[in-house]
């Protein structure tokens, strides 16, 4: 199974895609936006780059991570444009997106609910067996949601495949 994550951001989007078996990267990186540009242009960059991304990595299922966002609420309205364009795009590729909380991404990759920040990344570290610091954090991120999508994405085609038996 293939997954892809995004980490939505205005400016940085971060974005990871891992398979399984075996636990794996199969590519990560960041869609990044100039602050030069107008905002109209900004989104319209980050979905023609997202598109590319899924086209490029054709994953079975997309993980997007849902926002919480408690300290600038004026570069909130943006990242929620992000996300936007980000669910546009992979509900215009035909594939099923699997929405997860910070806490849930946190406990699937460390055990706790709580983890920082930096023990999050050093478990995607481990687990996908990557070396060098993951950079940006953004794209840490988007590993993260991953690796915690692909699990939710196992388990609910296992359910399915259950519910379908009856």
């Amino acid at each position: 199974m293939r997954v892809l994550a995004f980490d939505p951001g205005y400016g940085i989007t971060g974005w990871g895609c891992v398979e399984d078996p075996p636990l794996r990267s199969a590519g990560y990186g960041a869609i990044l936006t100039s602050g030069d540009l107008p905002h109209a242009k900004r989104l319209a960059v980050l979905s023609k780059e997202a598109r590319r991304i899924l086209a490029e990595h054709m994953p079975e299922a997309v993980i997007v991570e849902t926002l919480f966002i408690h300290k600038n609420q004026k570069t909130a309205g943006g990242v929620y444009e992000a996300r936007g364009v980000l669910l546009c795009a992979a509900a215009d590729a035909g594939l099923e997106v699997i929405e997860l909380g910070p806490m849930q991404i946190k406990k699937a990759v460390t055990g706790s609910g709580r983890a920082e920040k930096s023990a999050v990344h050093d478990m995607v570290q481990r687990l996908l067996s990557i070396s060098a610091k993951i950079r940006p954090d953004d794209t840490a991120d988007a590993l993260a949601v991953a690796v915690a999508g692909l699990f939710a994405a196992k388990a609910l085609k296992v359910k399915k495949r259950m519910g379908a038996g009856r």
